[in-house]
């Protein structure tokens, strides 16, 4: 079991920056791999960015390839995901979700069993 906590969300203008954080409990979380998702108000949850149970393979959507980064310190049960060159249409509900398994599968079937709460990100033009 696995329970996640995400924090760093805010208000920010566009082409700020935020670093949004998932800490988790649990002493196997060094296993799983980590996704993070978006839901902007009346949109589906949509994938950002997800990174293996090591660290060592990362993925992310276009939409925010090369202005997003995707780190893991196992060590602190944590999962960051640094969000710079923000743009208005970065504003939703961030979620961090957990899951095990090959790292393309948990992708392609977006098999994340363990959710947090959420952090609200709104960036103004």
């Amino acid at each position: 079991q696995v329970q996640l906590a995400e924090s760093g969300g805010g208000l920010v203008q566009a082409g700020g920056s935020l670093r949004l954080s998932c800490e988790a409990s649990g002493r196997t979380f060094g296993t799983y791999a980590v996704g993070w998702f978006r839901q902007a108000p009346g949109r589906g949850r949509e994938f950002v960015a997800a990174i293996s149970w090591s660290g060592g393979t990362t993925h992310y959507a276009d939409s925010v390839k090369g202005r997003f980064t995707n780190s893991r310190d196992n060590a602190r049960n944590t999962v960051y995901l640094q969000m710079n060159s923000l743009k208005p249409e970065d504003t939703a509900i961030y979620y961090c979700a957990a899951g095990r398994g090959p790292f393309d599968q948990l992708l392609e079937n977006n098999d994340f069993g363990f959710w947090g709460q959420g952090t609200q990100v709104t960036v103004s033009s």
